[in-house]
């Protein structure tokens, strides 16, 4: 009987790691790294599938959990601006589009670190038995909150038809301005997954950071024209974003352009910069978290 020696597959590539491989810097590093997450595209979808699926499940509201906290938030506020109990300011179209607006896209920043930071600990039995890219759960967090985005969308549009708001043309450009929002949220993720799987002070008081945080930026209440408050503004990363996804709504131009500007550098420096660091630390992740 005669044995023959297995053939390789064609289509699959031979990886070679070499004790501190991950730790090379040039622009191949940088390539291999690009690889390793584009291979894992997979694996996202199964960890947004399951961490998805889990978090609605046996829930009465379903997906409206991903709506009902904008809702709330716009109607609280409209309630405290027009009862005049906390007066806040006039808005060029109705108070509730205006907070949903704004709300939306806070969200989708407070969302994405909040899920971002807690992947790593939720998936702490999977880290420790198999090897993998660990940027993979962090996408997916992230993808958890664009989702989750798309379905406020839906409410904001029902508020526009609602309020007989007009929409400027410009509005189908936001998707661009939000791609370096995006980018951003990544890359503070990767740092607060690592943090908080060192430290679970970082998940345990993020929810009341980003309360805060909120209240720094226009979310509620328009852009500062004077005051110490302009400066705030001016250094909140997240309020050009806030701004100009009201003003591609409505106002059909940016009214901060250059704040744009230097928001969105802000955002992909940090997205590189963070998944550097997480890449370089993730082979001491599975001891840690």
């Amino acid at each position: 009987m005669k044995t023959f020696p297995a053939k390789p597959h064609d289509s699959m590539q031979e990886v070679i790691y070499t004790p501190g491989s991950h730790k090379k810097t040039g622009l191949r590093q940088w390539r291999q790294m690009v690889i390793e997450l584009v291979g894992g595209r997979e694996l996202i979808w199964r960890f947004f599938l399951r961490e998805f699926s889990a978090r609605y499940r046996q829930s009465f509201f379903g997906y409206l959990w991903a709506v009902i906290p904008a809702i709330a938030t716009a109607a609280t506020f409209t309630y405290l601006n027009h009862s005049g109990t906390l007066p806040i300011a006039r808005t060029d179209i109705p108070y509730p589009v205006y907070v949903l607006l704004g709300m939306t896209v806070w969200q989708l920043f407070a969302t994405g670190l909040t899920r971002s930071a807690q992947c790593l600990v939720n998936a702490r039995a999977i880290i420790t038995q198999i090897n993998f890219s660990r940027e993979s759960l962090v996408i997916a967090a992230f993808c958890e909150a664009a989702f989750n985005f798309l379905i406020r969308i839906v409410v904001i549009a029902a508020a526009f038809v609602w309020f007989k708001v007009v929409p400027a043309w410009t509005v189908l450009l936001a998707p661009l301005m939000l791609i370096p929002l995006a980018a951003m949220i990544i890359g503070f993720g990767f740092i607060l997954a690592l943090a908080n799987g060192v430290f679970r002070d970082i998940g345990n008081s993020l929810t009341m950071l980003l309360t805060f945080a909120m209240f720094l930026t226009p979310v509620v209440y328009p852009p500062p024209s004077q005051g110490a408050k302009v400066l705030i503004n001016y250094l909140n990363p997240v309020s050009p974003f806030v701004i100009a996804a009201r003003d591609l709504a409505i106002r059909g131009r940016l009214s901060q352009p250059t704040a744009l500007l230097w928001a969105s550098v802000f955002g992909v420096l940090v997205c590189l910069i963070c998944w550097r660091i997480f890449h370089l630390a993730m082979s001491r992740i599975a001891e840690r978290v």
